[in-house]
């Protein structure tokens, strides 16, 4: 394992922040941190996919000079609303994503977008020597090893924000990396952890969108009841912290207050704890390596009753094995299983398939992939295309 680089601060007392993604579950929990804390961040930069209505509110709210949006469609009917202030810039597409993640009066880039759309800019935002905050596992999960590699030919500093990962972070800080025996990530088990494995055949998008614990997206609430958000984030950790797939693991714990536990050689344990919202984590990584008053209040130890936790059944979550061998298998098989997820998902939230149709599409995928070691990202980016059009034909034969 590698250690992560020294923090060495470059800031201005007020941190300027780009939010890609600003308008969705992350940007806006990442948005009431920055209202907390406007007298040490500053937002300089916005993006959103289509979402163009919010995202003028945003960029007015905040005196935003530069916004960007990903949909031809929605940027042309943002350019003839007339809701952006004239002062604010707007960007569109791929291109303005790149850019409005580069900028030149940006510190850190916050990367909340939903799926691999995010490698792009998070590549650009290393590039123009950002510092990076990582919400998006899909990147690491895409090209870990390209990120990685040029993150540190850079000199650049990844934060995490996913929950799991900022505790891991937070843990492992001002230890020797040798030391780390195991990182253990914790699951809730998602808004069907209690349902009987019959009734999971009827289960519809608007049953799978309840997740008793965390408010999300769709796209990772569906993940979080098969349990390829959990798989999705090992991969993410073994490139993170530089371990090995069998370094990693995860358990159930339906109480999401405990967020990782990281064991070292002598089998002690540090445990992450915070309650289930992702102002924390977001925070931790905005502000690090300092800490402040925080947007929620922490948690009641005099109300906090148990702490549970036990194994994940792989039969039962048969996604979390998927991601686990492909994982170990390595090459572009965690690529292929990310995208064959995310065109699966798709599908059952627009109704095309059953629940309990979504780890078949993956295991199609998977079984129908010739692994292969890619030599760069234009490599990995084929093997993505070719899963999902992989996916799509799975679906269309069902």
């Amino acid at each position: 394992m590698t250690a992560p680089p020294p923090f060495s601060s470059r800031f201005p007392i007020r941190r300027r922040v780009v939010l890609l993604g600003a308008t969705g579950s992350i940007g806006g929990n990442a948005l009431r941190v920055i209202a907390s804390h406007r007298d040490r961040l500053e937002l300089v930069g916005v993006a959103s996919n289509s979402n163009w209505r919010r995202l003028a509110e945003i960029a007015r709210e905040y005196s935003v000079r530069e916004a960007a949006i990903c949909d031809p469609a929605a940027f042309a009917e943002a350019k003839l609303s007339g809701s952006f202030h004239m002062a604010t810039r707007l960007l569109q597409g791929p291109e303005g994503l790149r850019q409005i993640a580069s900028l030149p009066a940006a510190d850190v880039v916050l990367v909340a977008v939903a799926g691999t759309a995010g490698l792009e800019p998070s590549m650009a935002a290393i590039a123009a020597g950002k510092s990076l905050a990582l919400a998006s596992k899909e990147v690491l999960v895409l090209a870990g090893k390209f990120v990685m590699d040029e993150a540190a030919r850079r000199g650049t500093r990844i934060l995490p924000v996913d929950s799991e990962h900022n505790a891991v972070f937070q843990c492992i800080e001002g230890h020797p990396s040798t030391g780390v025996r195991r990182v253990v990530l914790t699951a809730s088990g998602g808004a069907f952890r209690d349902w009987p494995a019959e009734r999971l055949e009827h289960a519809t998008p608007s049953d799978a969108l309840k997740h008793p614990n965390w408010s999300m997206g769709p796209k990772i609430t569906v993940d979080s009841a098969t349990l390829a958000n959990k798989g999705l984030e090992l991969m993410e950790a073994k490139w993170l912290f530089g371990l090995r797939p069998d370094q990693c693991t995860a358990v159930m714990h339906p109480q999401s207050l405990v967020h990782c536990l990281v064991e070292f050689n002598d089998g002690a344990m540090l445990a992450q704890l915070s309650p289930s919202s992702m102002t924390f984590p977001i925070q931790h990584a905005l502000l690090y390596p300092d800490r402040f008053e925080g947007v929620e209040p922490p948690i009641d130890l005099e109300r906090l009753m148990r702490l549970d936790f036990g194994p994940i059944d792989e039969g039962r979550y048969p996604m979390f094995r998927y991601a686990r061998e492909a994982m170990r298998a390595g090459g572009v098989a965690p690529a292929a299983f990310n995208a064959a997820n995310e065109v699966a998902v798709d599908a059952f939230l627009r109704g095309r398939i059953a629940f309990l149709a979504i780890p078949r599409i993956v295991d199609h995928v998977l079984a129908n992939t010739s692994n292969f070691e890619p030599s760069d990202l234009k490599a990995v980016l084929q093997a993505d295309r070719e899963a999902r059009e992989s996916a799509e034909r799975g679906i269309e034969n069902l």
